[in-house]
């Protein structure tokens, strides 16, 4: 189970790494996120990371060591990681490798949902999916292996990962796409019957039912 975190905002864990390589002023740590395309694999918010920056401050992560000025632009404070935020980031990111946590993807979600679609505008869309995540996995590709002539590996795991699930979505889809396409997946002319006339499929009303009579004695015991 996840620990509560002081300040449990997800892009605290980039902003705590990267000031453990040196001191750096806010606007530099956004810059460096910036260039790292550290929003490649954290949601960021940059309208709440200066919030984020005050929250470690306030929880003792990171402290104020001095001020630095660059032309006519004002002063701008320079955060140091402390002993504190060393430990929070290394117990973060053992959290965060060793502890599987359930996510809820967009996607997940209208799938679990699907029903509600026709099965032959499923196929179309589908399709359409398949054809950007075609798209997004070559470019990906494509970045990856330019990045591994000039970049160590320890700095590409996170591409690589995001590159493995890209490859395995898209094998999902295709597959996926083919039952449809060939008509082998089960239950499909169920599906198409249910969307063309309206006739629940015999299956869903059984679960239905036993849903309802599930209900119907689980409010009965709390009356008894």
């Amino acid at each position: 189970m996840a620990k509560r975190r002081k300040v449990a905002n997800l892009l605290a864990l980039p902003v705590l790494s990267t000031l453990s390589e040196r001191p750096m002023y806010p606007y530099e740590i956004a810059s460096t996120l910036r260039r790292r395309g550290k929003d490649a694999s954290v949601k960021i918010n940059w309208g709440s990371f200066y919030t984020v920056v005050r929250n470690l401050e306030k929880h003792g992560l990171i402290k104020a060591t001095g001020t630095v000025r660059q032309g006519n632009q004002p002063d701008r404070t320079v955060y140091a990681i402390t002993p504190e935020g060393s430990a929070e980031l290394t117990d973060w990111l053992r959290e965060l490798v060793a502890v599987p946590e359930r996510e809820y993807p967009r996607f997940e979600a209208a799938l679990a949902d699907i029903a509600g679609l026709d099965p032959r505008e499923f196929t179309v869309l589908l399709r359409r999916r398949l054809e950007a995540l075609d798209a997004d996995l070559a470019e990906q590709e494509r970045q990856l292996a330019e990045a591994r002539s000039w970049l160590p590996e320890l700095l590409l795991i996170e591409a690589d990962y995001h590159l493995t699930l890209s490859r395995a979505e898209t094998g999902w889809v295709r597959a996926l796409l083919a039952r449809l396409e060939d008509g082998t997946m089960p239950g499909l002319a169920d599906w198409t019957r249910f969307h063309e006339t309206g006739e629940v499929p015999r299956e869903i009303d059984w679960l239905q039912n036993q849903e309802r009579q599930n209900q119907e004695r689980q409010e009965r015991q709390e009356e008894g």
